[in-house]
This record gives structure tokens, C-alpha cells and sequence, in this order.
């Protein structure tokens, strides 16, 4: 069995301090959200975060879609420490100090690109029965630069110890460049690289940089509303959740010593795997309604679970039971936070 050590998981993406508040259906329609989806804000979501603090009883965590997967990695694997790395920008301000300050208690090494032109980057969750709505303003997140962070030396030094990579497809929409320098060492080097979709809009409307990454991708996540999305962008011409799966699967690949892997998530149906040739289903263990606190997170922790154990070189299966006990703990929580310690075996 191997064990993770130090830095073996490499994550980059968006940090962002998510301030999470329950609303109603009323603070919905007035910024036109759906009540479960992921959208960039624009300028006519500008009031929407100082009437969110102002009119609702909100909380601030750390989160950022792949900050939370590798926060959660790290929680299941609880020793040794810095077992996950990450980058991505932040404000030099008082959220940056915030989101700093919560990845070293998740004891993950994280390293920060600083600059003063834009706040750190902060995400609205509208959480509305075991619905959420999140509007990502990335401010700070957006002015990632590869010249100016991952190719620095000592960095890049960090990419190289890595074994597994995993990026959220929300960082498509950031630094492609940065994103093919990670993916295609994972791919010279035989090591797994990750993908999520992470929302419908990343499969619309950033098809070309998500195309351009795809033959990298030895692993790619996504839910069924995302896999839908992709399929029909695609020309897929099916709905059906397996055969989107097979059919993502047979995409062109660079590295061809992998063949790639792809895992759907369904909320509480059936999650869908697709390797080697066969497409299996593992069933979620159903959760009372009652004890849904918030759904947001819920996928982050899904990844997060399940790379805790593909660090450890462990089984697919063992990684989808790892994925579905993380994700069935965050939906109990308020935000993507965690308790002390995992009771996973």
C-alpha cells in the first residue's frame, strides 16, 4: 500500500471566500439565479453580495472549487501534513489574510500569487432548501499569471513532486497556459492528471480551452447536469448518463499508457464510472432530507474523497466509497467544512 507523502497532490484554481446565506425564492428572482447552478457574476449581480450580508444571516469559509477538493483530500488522509499543494491569487487584504489563514489550519501548502489590483475573490451561495446558487466573483482569482507564479523555480519544483493533478474546469477560464504546462508534465511523465467540468456554462462557453485540455485529461469528474451539457456541445446525441461516459472516455488522449477515466455524479442516484471497458454504477447511501444542512460543497468533497485515495494508489472502487463518505459528510455541514476528523474506514 502506499502511502501519500508531502506535496503528491498538486491543486490550482480559483480561491475565493464563499459567503454562504440562506435566502428566499424572492432574492432569487430578483438576480434572475436558478436555484441550483454556477454562474461568473456580472454587472447586474454588483448589489446582490452587500444585500445578501446585509439581509441575511451569513457565513464566510475558505472555499474555491479545487481549494475545497484538495482541503478535503487532506482531511481524510489527516497525516502526514501538506500532502496537498495549491496555487492561485489572491487580494493583499483582509479576505486574502482570511483564505490564507484557513488553508494552513487545513494544514494544505498553499501558495499564493498576491497582487494588489484586485480584492481576493469571493463566491455568493444561495442556498435555498438543499438547492444552492452560486455567483462567483473572481476579482483577484482572475489575475492568475503563469510567468509570475508557476514558473517561478521553487514552484515549479512543488509541480514536479506531484503524482496526481487536479484542476477544476472553473481555472479554464483563467490561465489555459497555465493549466496545459501542468497537464501536459502529467502526461510526459505518466502521471494522472484531473479534470472537473464543474458547470454548465465552463462546457458552453469555454468548449475551445476545455477541448484543448481534454487530451490531457486521464481523469475527468463532473455531475449529470454538466455531463448533459457536454454531451450536447458535443454532438453526442444521447442523454443517457453511461453512454456520455463511454463516449467522453474514446475522446482523443496523448498519453495512451492511460486510458482515461471518467466518474459522473447524480446527486443521490447512482454515481457512473467508466475504465477500461466496462461502465459501472455505485449507489449512494441515501440521507435523510432533515439532516441536509447545505449542498454546497458537496461535489468538491465527492473529488476530495475520492483523490485521497488515488494519491494512495488505491482501487477506483475504494476511491468512488472514499468520494461518497466525504460528500455525504460535507451535506450535514454548513459550507464545504468538515469535523475534526474523518470516522471513514
Amino acid at each position: 500500500m502506499t502511502t501519500a507523502s508531502p506535496n503528491s497532490l498538486f491543486g490550482m484554481g480559483n480561491p475565493l471566500l464563499d459567503i454562504c446565506a440562506v435566502v428566499d425564492k424572492d432574492f432569487l428572482d430578483k438576480y434572475a439565479l436558478k436555484p441550483n447552478d454556477q454562474i461568473l457574476a456580472d454587472d447586474s449581480h454588483k448589489a446582490l453580495f452587500e444585500e445578501l450580508a446585509k439581509k441575511f444571516n451569513v457565513e464566510y469559509h475558505a472555499g474555491g472549487a479545487t481549494q475545497n477538493s484538495i482541503k478535503i483530500a487532506q482531511w481524510m488522509i489527516q497525516e502526514p501534513h501538506n500532502v496537498g499543494t495549491f496555487f492561485g491569487c489572491i487580494g493583499k487584504d483582509k479576505f486574502g489574510q482570511i483564505l490564507k489563514q484557513k488553508a494552513e489550519e487545513a494544514h494544505i501548502d498553499a501558495h499564493y500569487y498576491e497582487q494588489d489590483e484586485e480584492p481576493t475573490g469571493t463566491c455568493a451561495a444561495c442556498i435555498t432548501g438543499d438547492n444552492r446558487s452560486l455567483v462567483a466573483h473572481l476579482a483577484a482569482a482572475n489575475c492568475y499569471k503563469k510567468e509570475k507564479h508557476l514558473d517561478l523555480e521553487e514552484n515549479w519544483m512543488l509541480v514536479e513532486k506531484a503524482k496526481v493533478y487536479y484542476i477544476a474546469g472553473f481555472f479554464l477560464t483563467v490561465s489555459l497556459e497555465s493549466i496545459l504546462k501542468v497537464a501536459k508534465h502529467a502526461s510526459e511523465n505518466n502521471k494522472l492528471f484531473c479534470l472537473n467540468l464543474s458547470a454548465p456554462f465552463i462546457c458552453q462557453f469555454f468548449k475551445d480551452n476545455l477541448m484543448q485540455v481534454m487530451p490531457y485529461v486521464d481523469l475527468l469528474f463532473g455531475n449529470e447536469t454538466e455531463a448533459s451539457a457536454f454531451a450536447k456541445e458535443q454532438d453526442f446525441e444521447t442523454k443517457d448518463i453511461k453512454e456520455i461516459a463511454k463516449k467522453t472516455q474514446a475522446l482523443p488522449k496523448v498519453n495512451k499508457k492511460r486510458q482515461r477515466i471518467v466518474v459522473f455524479t447524480q446527486g443521490n442516484d447512482d454515481t457512473v464510472l467508466a475504465s477500461g471497458d466496462k461502465t459501472e454504477t455505485f449507489p449512494v447511501e441515501k440521507v435523510d432530507p432533515k439532516d441536509i444542512v447545505d449542498t454546497n460543497g458537496a461535489g468538491d468533497a465527492f473529488v476530495g474523497g475520492f483523490l485521497s485515495e488515488l494519491v494512495q494508489e488505491k482501487s477506483l472502487d475504494l476511491c468512488v466509497r472514499a468520494g461518497h463518505y466525504a460528500g455525504h459528510v460535507i451535506i450535514k455541514q454548513s459550507g464545504c467544512t468538515f469535523p475534526e476528523k474523518p470516522d471513514y474506514k
